[in-house]
């Protein structure tokens, strides 16, 4: 199912909420109940895209690109923003991987999914940030992903320094909610145990 285009039927610009400083200085450290509830966990799988290539360059924050294919359950229960949990890299079947057996762990992750308003897509997308240095690109790798909760809605920007800084507390926020005794989810059966490359 494609995603939808940013627009209301009558043709005008769907509202997207600007960020603004008392946003920001109201955000919580954690987000959501302490064990996570409907509509979550949200299982997603598909090989990683080539997105734009912004985040590395302009955001200082990589992020993997989940096919349309996979998203019409996360588009169906949720709204556009930022979302926590976790994901997991594999190589395809038969593949030879060039990361490394660590690489191929659990890690925690931030997603965005929507339309990047202040970059003015003009389709919706899943992109995921691993929390998690990585040997080598994983592009072409199958990727599961895992999501446990809502950060924030997605917002619109004055500035890219101002986008950055809020990515950076998504990071903190997620990180912090993931810790809390409810969300121990990196053995869950949905992720494989792939102990080698």
């Amino acid at each position: 199912m494609p995603a939808t285009h940013p627009h209301l039927p009558n043709g005008l610009p769907r509202p997207v909420q600007i960020q603004t400083q008392s946003f920001r200085a109201n955000r919580p450290s954690i987000a959501g109940p302490d064990t996570p509830e409907p509509p979550y966990p949200i299982l997603l799988e598909g090989v990683v895209q080539h997105g734009f290539g912004r985040g590395s360059k302009d955001l200082g924050c990589p992020t993997a690109n989940l096919p349309d294919e996979s998203l019409p359950d996360m588009v169906a229960a949720v709204k556009p923003g930022v979302y926590y949990g976790y994901a997991q890299v594999l190589p395809l079947e038969g593949q030879k991987s060039r990361l490394r057996p660590e690489d191929h762990q659990v890690w925690p992750m931030v997603m965005s999914l929507g339309w990047n308003p202040f970059y003015k897509n003009e389709r919706m997308t899943a992109e995921i940030h691993i929390m998690h240095e990585f040997s080598d690109d994983f592009y072409g790798y199958n990727m599961r992903a895992l999501v446990l909760g809502y950060i924030r809605p997605e917002l619109d920007y004055t500035s890219r320094e101002a986008l950055i800084e809020d990515i950076e507390i998504d990071k903190k926020v997620a990180l912090a909610s993931l810790v809390r005794p409810g969300y121990k989810y990196t053995s869950d059966p949905f992720f494989s145990n792939h102990d080698k490359a």
